[in-house]
């Protein structure tokens, strides 16, 4: 045991506020580790029988006390193949009170005896409902102490970075930050759950030693000096660190000797199925269900199953650099923009504003330990960004290490000379690694090479009404009855089309992604766009005015909406005005549900006329939903008016209890973002899922891809993304994760080439198995 000095059971301190017994007592140790360490609870006093303590709760798992040698600790086993969400809670009695406890964290042992590694998601929760949200992944057949931090200095600093550098001094295993508050209140801990979603197999694993723990000591310096001249993080060794443009070359020369520049064998020039059997040939990608699956067809009539990788553009390779420069010298973003800040490309300020430049973040600029001068030729890869999403600064100065390998890499400062290499050499990587197709957000300069199968895609943003479905991640949502959002549907789409040119390689368009349309879980969540709709002025708001028009046919009179609804409006325009409904009956229910349809019907209808109207011969791809952002209502439209529904899922496989729907929609639907990343990479966030390794991450990758080649509705799924993160974050909102197939040093990840490339050689056989030509 690791705490065999610790002699009490279920040990709670007084001041921590927590329910306890007459036998549990305060045990307080230190350790190499930490400078203090309060037990919680160990299970070395039991009763007779053994009986789990209160205070941790089961969700779709079982538990039970074991012994090991003289140490009693939990064994969980969580039944994660039959339920998409399996885990467990420790929730006292009365909340726990850590308010007074100085810079410490929450901590405890897990022992992973299995050889999969696991992926927990962590949530504290305050009594007031806020969450603090952490995820980390438990290595297989390993046992380590993981802790989450939740006083201390980092939590009150905004870096523009989405997980930072560890700051304690130790050989315990942060839980990495993800989303929600980072100061809860600490005068009222309500639980700590653990839970793993969506995965393949069951878990297991042995709990010990719950504690509180201090840091015996801090770096102080923790983000300072991150970046090397290479965009490498410059503090930890990792394979394929490069030190020099030579080493940098004799890399790329030895890749270049081994790729090849063709589809492979068995494949249509399209990288559809030649082997298999040959359908009606349109000249364009189509869809059609096949012996009972949903496939797409090539345009030259063989089955297409596309799996690809997203986001091949230099739009997301910058970073902040923490310096800015007088505003009046910055052009500011026009009415009629296409592009949203985060898709542009460098976007470089202009020459007259160089002389201005300033330090806006101290924090952010001493991070490089290099960056150029602007009349250097490595200055060609500063960019400019005038808004972010969030992050330390509201705006400011970019700079592209990855850009900047590309030059040091094919020897020519000329973007003419190395970015068409850069295309050349995306091209054969996908072609050698035996993937069919790119997935979204493919720079436009690929569209006209004509050699891989793509697809492209727009945003529809312009000056027309929204509504809120009370979330807004993004953005709020458009209104699809404001004539203003259908010009700009249509001028998206006249755009997409002028960059496609009617090309055959083009699978389909994707428009918008991840919008908040809402989500299960509570009314008020599910309809959020019919409640907000409903409590805005008919005046103002073409969607009130809509609803107004649909409730008014429905009910003859205010009185009987009022006898429906359990309601006191006291007219029509009291109605018009706005309505704040707070109680929902089953009648209220059915009309916000029947809102919410009529509401997203409309979306669709406007995008995919648009759509068609300029590019006839491609496919509409939906919108991508995000798994935490869609609802019955919105996916029946998508299938209704899409002819490929759409999903972005962050998840370890397709996993059957929670896409149960698409058996009731039977549409073709594709997966448009999915990854997972390690931290063996040098970058400090692994991503949405994490792997424990390289090696890790393949295997991983592997497992999602066959459950959807499985699956009879998906027919494709495209990884996000292409290119790492960059160490210190994107420039729109500091994403920093190792989720590219190749490094910041275009370096590919072998381990995950690999895994592709097995997958890759048998989609089709996999998928279609008793047609493949004799």
């Amino acid at each position: 045991m690791k705490y065999n000095q610790i002699y009490s059971a279920l040990l709670f301190m007084a001041s921590l506020n927590a329910c306890v017994d007459s036998e549990q007592t305060e045990s307080q140790t230190s350790s190499e580790n930490s400078s203090a360490e309060t037990m919680l609870l160990d299970f070395e006093r039991l009763d007779s029988d053994n009986k789990i303590p209160t205070m941790l709760k089961m969700d779709q798992a079982d538990a039970k006390i074991v012994k090991d040698k003289q140490n009693h600790k939990i064994q969980i086993d969580l039944n994660s193949v039959d339920h998409y969400v399996s885990g467990f809670e420790f929730k006292p009695d009365t909340p726990w009170n850590w308010a007074d406890m100085g810079k410490f964290a929450f901590a405890l042992d897990i022992e992973n005896p299995k050889s999969d590694s696991i992926h927990f998601y962590v949530t504290v929760k305050d009594t007031s409902g806020q969450t603090h949200n952490r995820s980390v992944v438990v290595s297989a057949k390993s046992d380590k102490t993981y802790f989450i931090e939740l006083k201390g200095d980092d939590l009150d600093i905004e870096t523009g970075i989405r997980s930072n550098p560890n700051t304690w001094q130790t050989d315990y295993t942060p839980v990495i930050w993800r989303w929600g508050v980072k100061n809860i209140d600490l005068t009222q801990v309500e639980s700590i759950v653990f839970n793993v979603r969506g995965v393949v197999e069951d878990k297991q694993i042995f709990l010990d030693n719950l504690r509180l723990i201090t840091p015996k000591d801090v770096d102080k310096a923790y983000l300072a000096g991150l970046v090397d001249k290479f965009g490498q993080n410059d503090k930890v060794d990792f394979v394929n660190k490069i030190d020099s443009t030579e080493a940098l070359r004799a890399i790329s020369a030895k890749e270049q000797s081994q790729l090849i520049d063709r589809p492979l064998a068995g494949r249509s020039k399209f990288s559809g199925w030649k082997d298999g059997p040959q359908l009606e040939a349109t000249g364009y990608f189509r869809t059609q269900k096949y012996q009972g699956k949903w496939t797409l067809v090539d345009p030259q009539g063989y089955l297409f199953f596309s799996n690809g990788i997203a986001n091949v553009r230099m739009a997301n390779t910058s970073t902040i650099t923490g310096y800015d420069f007088d505003s009046n010298y910055i052009t500011p973003r026009s009415a009629g923009d296409f592009t949203p800040e985060d898709s542009l490309g460098l976007n470089t300020a202009p020459k007259s504003a160089w002389p201005s430049r300033y330090v806006s973040s101290e924090l952010r600029a001493n991070m490089f330990n290099w960056l150029p001068d602007y009349d250097e030729p490595l200055g060609k890869h500063f960019g400019y960004r005038r808004e972010v999403h969030t992050g330390a600064v509201e705006k400011g100065e970019t700079y592209s290490f990855y850009r900047a390998n590309l030059a040091r890499k094919y020897q020519s400062h000329d973007p003419n000379v190395y970015l068409k290499k850069w295309r050349e050499t995306t091209v054969d990587r996908m072609l050698t690694w035996g993937f069919t197709s790119f997935g979204n957000w493919v720079d436009p300069s690929y569209y006209q090479l004509d050699r891989i199968p793509y697809f492209a895609n727009g945003w529809i943003i312009g000056d027309f009404k929204t509504i809120t479905s009370g979330n807004d991640y993004w953005s709020p949502l458009p209104d699809p009855f404001d004539p203003v959002f259908k010009q700009r549907a249509l001028v998206t789409a006249k755009k997409i089309a002028s960059e496609v040119q009617n090309s055959p390689w083009c699978v389909g368009i994707f428009i918008d992604n991840e919008k908040s349309w809402g989500s299960e879980g509570s009314i008020q969540s599910r309809y959020g766009i019919a409640i907000n709709g409903l409590a805005m002025n008919g005046k103002t708001s073409p969607t009130k005015a809509e609803f107004t028009q649909l409730i008014k046919a429905k009910y003859q009179n205010v009185t009987a909406l009022n006898q429906a609804w359990g309601t006191q409006i006291q007219s029509w325009q009291a109605f018009e005005k706005g309505v704040k409904l707070t109680q929902f009956n089953a009648n209220v229910e059915k009309d916000l549900s029947d809102l919410s349809r009529h509401y997203s019907d409309q979306y669709f209808a406007v995008v995919r006329g648009a759509v068609k109207t300029h590019l006839p011969n491609h496919l509409y791809m939906g919108v991508r939903f995000a798994d935490w952002g869609m609802t019955p209502e919105v996916r029946a439209s998508a299938a209704e008016y899409a002819d490929v529904v759409s999903y972005n899922y962050y998840k370890e496989v397709i996993h059957k209890k929670h896409w149960d729907f698409l058996e009731a929609i039977d549409k073709p639907s594709i997966i448009g973002e999915f990854h997972n990343g390690a931290l063996d990479s040098g970058l400090l966030n692994p991503g949405l899922i994490h792997a424990e390794s390289q090696a890790d991450r393949g295997k991983k990758y592997q497992a999602y891809l066959y459950s959807v080649i499985d699956n009879p509705y998906l027919v494709g799924a495209h990884w996000f993304q292409y290119i790492d993160s960059p160490l210190t974050g994107r420039a729109y909102d500091g994403e920093n994760y190792n989720v590219g197939f190749v490094s910041v040093t275009d370096i590919p990840y072998q381990p995950l080439v690999d895994a592709a490339k097995t997958v890759n050689k048998q989609i089709y056989q996999r998928r279609f198995k008793q047609n493949e030509k004799k």
